[in-house]
C-alpha cells in the first residue's frame, strides 16, 4: 500500500483533498535519528564499495556505520548539490539549492527566519534536538534544544553553546566522545516519551585537522594505506582549473600543522611555531591552538607518540615521490583515526536504540555533509565537481519498511532529505522545497519519472584556489562549466572514470556535449538559477 492508499484508508484524505492531521487521528510517526559527520568520503566507508573498502573492513574502520548499511538502504549514487559544510548543511535543512536558501559558501550567514525541517517537524508534534557541529553562522531555530560547537569546533576539550545561553561552555574529552555521551544523555534523560523525536547528532570528524583520539594513536601502525592510482596526477587533459588550484598533498597540505611534523615538543610557544610554519594559502592553525588547550594528560600522550614519530620522519630526510608518499600516509591515517573514533560512538548510539526498546521506531540516518579526496588527483579537501567530493555517502535504516542490505542506484541528493523526512512523517512537503522524497525508493519502488541527472554549483571564495563551476552529471556524462573562465570539461565516466582526460573537444562526443549543454540549461531553469 502506498502513502497516499494508507492516509486515504484512515480518513486523512477523501475526495482527493488533503486534510491536517488531528492529534487523535495521526499515525504513529517513527522516531529520526540523523547522523551526520563532516568530509567522511566513500573510500573510507567499508559498505561502499570503492578503491579501500576491503582495507577499510580488514582494519575495522566502520563497522557500526556498516550495520546501518547491512540493516537498511544504501544510496550508491548519493551527490551534493554544492561541495563545502555550510552550503551543504543549508541544503539538508530547506531541501533547497545554494541560490535559493541564500547560503552559498562558508562564511554566509543561514538566514534563520527561513522555512526548515526541523521547524515543520517541530509544528508536527516532534521534538527536536541536534547536538554537535552546526557551522551556519547563525544559531538554530526550530530545535526544542541544541548544543553545538561554535564554527568549525575542536577535537580535543571542545567549546559548545546550549539552547538559552550565548556563553560558550568548555567540555573536557574527545569531540565524537562527546557528542556521543550528549545524543545518549538526550535520549535517556531529556525525551518526552509521549512524542516522536527528531535528533540530530552531527560530529565533527572527520574533517580537517585531523586530530585523533589517544586510544587510536597506534591504529595502522605498520600498514600502508592504499594508494590511489592518480596520486600522481599531472592535471594534463583538462582545463586551467586544475592546474591552479591549491589543495595537493605535494604541495599545500601543511607539515606542520596538517601532517603534525612540530618543534619536538608539542608546548613550544606559538610564535616559534610559527617561524616553522610554510606561509601557504591553505595553512590552518588549528592543530596549535587544540594543543594549547589540551590537557597535562592529553599533551603527554600526544608527545609521546607523535615526537618519536617525527624523529623517525626527519632522520629519513625524505625528498619527491618518497616524501609526497610519506606524508599521503601521515594524511590518511590521522583522517581515518578520527573516523573510527566517530564510528566507535555511532554503535554505542546503536546500542542504546536497541537496549531501549527504540530500535524498531526509529528510522536511522547517517550522512556525511559531502565527499573527501583522499590523495585522488593528488588532492585533500573537496569543493569539486569531480567524483569523490560530489558524491556523499547516504545510508537509511528504517525497520519494516525498508529491506535490510538494500542498495539503490538511483540518483539521489541532498536536497533530498527534507522532503524524505516529512515524508516518512506523514506530514505534507511544502511546494517551495526542490528535492524528492526518497521513501518510494526505500519502499524498493522508483517512480519511472525519477530524475537522471543533477545540478551542481560551486562558488569558489579563493580558498584552495578552486574557482566557480557548476554542472550537470546523469548515470554516464559529466560535463562541467567554469563560467569565470570561459571553460569547459566533459567526462565519459564509464571509459574515464578517474576523470583523468576532458573529452569536450574530442569530436566524438560533439553531439553529446551539446545534449548535456541543453540539460544543464533546463536544470538551471527548473531549480531558478539565474
Amino acid at each position: 500500500m502506498d502513502r497516499r492508499a494508507f492516509l486515504k484508508s484512515i480518513g486523512v484524505l477523501s475526495l482527493g483533498i488533503s486534510r491536517p492531521l488531528s492529534a487523535r487521528n495521526r499515525p504513529k510517526q517513527p522516531n529520526i535519528l540523523f547522523i551526520f559527520s563532516d568530509d567522511h568520503s566513500l573510500q573510507t566507508l567499508g559498505a561502499y564499495r570503492s578503491r579501500m573498502h576491503e582495507f577499510i573492513r580488514k582494519h575495522n574502520i566502520t563497522p557500526n556505520i556498516d550495520k546501518i548499511a547491512a540493516q537498511g538502504v544504501l544510496f550508491e549514487n548519493s551527490f551534493v548539490g554544492n561541495s563545502i559544510c555550510g552550503p551543504s548543511r543549508a541544503s539538508v535543512l530547506t531541501g533547497k539549492h545554494s541560490h535559493i536558501n541564500g547560503f552559498r559558501a562558508n562564511g554566509d550567514r543561514f538566514n534563520p527566519a527561513q522555512w526548515t525541517v526541523a521547524e515543520e517537524l517541530q509544528k508536527s508534534n516532534y521534538q527536536t534536538a541536534v547536538i554537535g557541529k552546526w557551522h551556519l553562522g547563525s544559531l538554530p531555530t526550530g530545535f526544542d534544544d541544541y548544543a553545538v560547537l561554535p564554527g568549525q569546533g575542536t577535537y580535543y576539550n571542545p567549546d559548545f553553546i546550549f539552547k538559552g545561553s550565548s556563553e560558550a561552555v568548555r567540555k573536557q574529552g574527545y569531540c565524537s566522545d562527546i557528542i556521543g555521551d550528549m545524543t545518549i544523555e538526550w535520549l535517556d534523560n531529556k525525551r518526552d516519551k509521549a512524542k516522536p523525536f527528531f535528533l540530530c547528532s552531527w560530529h565533527k570528524a572527520p574533517h580537517r585537522t585531523w586530530l585523533p583520539h589517544p586510544r587510536h594513536f597506534n591504529l595502522l601502525d605498520g600498514v600502508d594505506v592504499p594508494e590511489p592510482k592518480n596520486l600522481c596526477d599531472d592535471y594534463q587533459g583538462r582545463t586551467s582549473a586544475a592546474h591552479q588550484q591549491e589543495m595537493t598533498i605535494r604541495d599545500h597540505i601543511n607539515i606542520s600543522t596538517d601532517l603534525k611534523v612540530t618543534p619536538p615538543v608539542a608546548t613550544t610557544p606559538l610564535e616559534k611555531i610559527k617561524e616553522l610554519t610554510p606561509k601557504t594559502r591553505s595553512m590552518d592553525p588549528a592543530t596549535f591552538r587544540e594543543l594549547g588547550r589540551m590537557t597535562a594528560d592529553q599533551k603527554q600522550a600526544w608527545d609521546e607518540y607523535y615526537v618519536p614519530r617525527n624523529e623517525r620522519f626527519r632522520a629519513k630526510n625524505l625528498k619527491g615521490r618518497d616524501l609526497l608518499g610519506w606524508k599521503y600516509q601521515a594524511y590518511l591515517k590521522d583522517y581515518i583515526k578520527c573516523i573510527k573514533a566517530m564510528d566507535d560512538n555511532v554503535g554505542r548510539v546503536l546500542d542504546y536504540l536497541k537496549n531501549n526498546n527504540l530500535e524498531k521506531d526509529t528510522i536511522v540516518i547517517y550522512s556525511s555533509d559531502q565527499g573527501f579526496y583522499n590523495g585522488e588527483h593528488g588532492w585533500y579537501d573537496k569543493r569539486w565537481m569531480y567524483e569523490e567530493s560530489l558524491r556523499n555517502p547516504l545510508i537509511i535504516k528504517w525497520p519494516e519498511v525498508a529491506k535490510p542490505g538494500t542498495r539503490c542506484k538511483e540518483m539521489v541528493q541532498n536536497i533530498d532529505y527534507a522532503p524524505t523526512i516529512l515524508d516518512a512523517a506523514a506530514i505534507k512537503i511544502p511546494t517551495e522545497v526542490q528535492g524528492k522524497s526518497l521513501l518510494p525508493l526505500l519502499k524498493g519502488k522508483a517512480p519511472r519519472d525519477w530524475r537522471k541527472s543533477i545540478l551542481y554549483t560551486y562558488y569558489g571564495k579563493d580558498i584552495h584556489a578552486v574557482i566557480s563551476h557548476r554542472g550537470v552529471r546523469t548515470a554516464r556524462y559529466k560535463l562541467i562549466e567554469f563560467y569565470t573562465k570561459g571553460e569547459w570539461e566533459f567526462y565519459d565516466l564509464h571509459k574515464d572514470p578517474l576523470e583523468m582526460n576532458s573529452e569536450y573537444d574530442n569530436p566524438e562526443y560533439e553531439r553529446m556535449v551539446s545534449d548535456m549543454k541543453r540539460e544543464l540549461k533546463r536544470l538551471m531553469a527548473e531549480y531558478r538559477l539565474g
